[in-house]
């Protein structure tokens, strides 16, 4: 019985409302390090080291503020907390168009990582109009908004930054205003107030969602199963272009495609196989499968010696993402219905973890690796780490798997 039509209006706003968030946050990662630069008056060395700043800024307020919203829409409803997230993004983008200086522009990506802490509370309207057996098919659409907007959004944004780093920022805020406006009348509240619980500040900060989330072992594993598989992929971003340059000597326009090739993989994944994969074997053995695909996947990056080798792992990548929406259907089921909102927020608090400690372990593990003092020569090690970790990932997978709670 298919859903009635509000619920798939509703649905399709999340996914929008993703890929959107995503589209526009992606547009201006061309520009942002070049608008830094102009601030700094073409200093390479500072401007990094505040490139640098800005990504921890960013990645401390995801940290911080999931757990916020997520409390907060448990509270007050899904509604409020997505359409207000939009609104407050779309005007923090117009603030980083017009700022006049470092430290604006610093407060604006401050204020980005807020309001982008609002995926949390689309994960959580996911889990309120899906039926557990469908829920990992839902979060499969917000993998499948990530991959979309991480494709498109950093070429559409060098394209226009290239007539002017500020114009990207202002389409990004139209974006993002558009579609709160459009979800102002058309997104229903999909928690009753029968459904809520009420907001404690002691309840709604990282520690105490980390709380929630070793409240029993196979939450607290599977927990383990979601971080250790969003800090793996931060190898991309901190470490690709570097590993790239140096064993292939590939320009930014290999790079480029190759990226775009790995988000094309990953996104066709979670938007179209993870529902028939889910259904065919169940959400347990999906993950194992994403998992296993994902340690394969690192150790052919790590190992290729040729680039061809190199792009015949991008399959095995991309059907990776079938773990993070198969560990979200399996996570969402072990708590109540007014503690979704809660439960997105930790899972976006770890993946601020990781996006805080990720840069630093992968860049070190690559200088390491190719430098004199340890003298291994081995430039793929970051992936190796990564799929590593995925390894260990998918040992605590198989153990919660046996654990008297799971669902499938």
């Amino acid at each position: 019985m298919s859903p009635p039509a509000p619920r798939r209006a509703a649905l399709a706003f999340v996914l929008v409302t993703v890929v959107l968030d995503m589209f526009a946050m992606a547009m201006i990662i061309p520009v942002l390090p070049h608008l830094i630069l102009d601030f700094e008056g073409g200093n390479t060395v500072s401007s990094a080291g505040i490139m640098g700043l800005f990504g921890t800024a960013w990645a401390l307020m995801q940290f911080i503020f999931s757990p916020v919203l997520g409390a907060l829409s448990d509270r007050f409803g899904r509604r409020p907390v997505i359409l207000i997230s939009n609104f407050g993004m779309g005007l923090d983008y117009v603030l980083m168009a017009l700022a006049p200086s470092l430290g604006w522009l610093l407060v604006g990506r401050i204020i980005s990582g807020i309001t982008a802490a609002s995926i949390s509370t689309a994960g959580a309207y996911i889990a309120d109009v899906t039926p557990p057996e469908r829920r990992a098919a839902g979060f499969g659409l917000i993998g499948l908004g990530f991959g979309l907007g991480f494709v498109l959004g950093p070429s559409l944004g060098g394209l226009l930054g290239a007539s002017d780093p500020r114009l990207p920022f202002w389409v990004a805020a139209g974006l993002s205003l558009a579609n709160a406006t459009y979800g102002y009348f058309v997104l229903p509240e999909s928690l009753p107030p029968e459904r809520r619980s009420p907001f404690r500040w002691r309840g709604a900060n990282p520690v105490a969602a980390m709380r929630l989330l070793g409240r029993e072992g196979g939450l607290a594993a599977l927990a383990g199963v979601s971080f250790l598989s969003n800090l793996a992929h931060v190898v991309l971003p901190s470490t690709f272009v570097l590993y790239a340059a140096h064993r292939y000597g590939w320009t930014a326009r290999e790079v480029g495609l190759t990226l775009g090739a790995v988000g094309s993989a990953a996104a066709t994944v979670q938007g179209f196989l993870v529902k028939p994969i889910v259904r065919a074997i169940g959400e347990r053995r999906t993950m194992y499968l994403g998992l296993s695909c994902g340690v394969v996947g690192f150790a052919v990056y790590g190992l290729a010696t040729v680039p061809a080798v190199f792009l015949a792992g991008i399959p095995a990548m991309g059907l990776w993402g079938l773990t993070s929406p198969a560990v979200q259907g399996l996570m969402t089921a072990r708590v109540g219905q007014d503690e979704q909102g809660r439960l997105q927020g930790a899972l976006s608090s770890l993946m601020g973890v990781g996006a805080l400690i990720g840069p630093l372990m992968f860049t070190q593990c690559f200088a390491l690796a190719i430098g004199p003092l340890v003298g291994l020569d081995l430039p793929g090690a970051p992936f190796l780490l990564a799929s590593s970790l995925l390894a260990v990932g998918l040992v605590l997978g198989l153990w919660a798997g046996r654990g008297p709670h799971v669902v499938r």
